[in-house]
């Protein structure tokens, strides 16, 4: 299910997690080769993904 984006914020682990519009959060880490995300690496990358819509999984289990 696609929600937006409406902030990110680090887990205990230090990893960056999208904060979406239901409320649950999905984890954006660049972790190359297997997941290349530079862009979540700065504030700027960051800033330009708020509104952008991801998929929830949490969302879509509970269907």
């Amino acid at each position: 299910m696609q929600r937006a984006v409406v902030g990110f914020y680090q887990d205990e682990e230090s990893h960056w997690v999208a904060r979406l519009e239901c409320g649950h959060g999905q984890h954006v880490r660049h972790d190359p080769p297997w997941t290349v995300r530079e862009w979540v690496t700065t504030e700027e990358g960051r800033a330009e993904r708020i509104g952008t819509a991801m998929e929830c999984k949490r969302c879509e289990e509970e269907k």
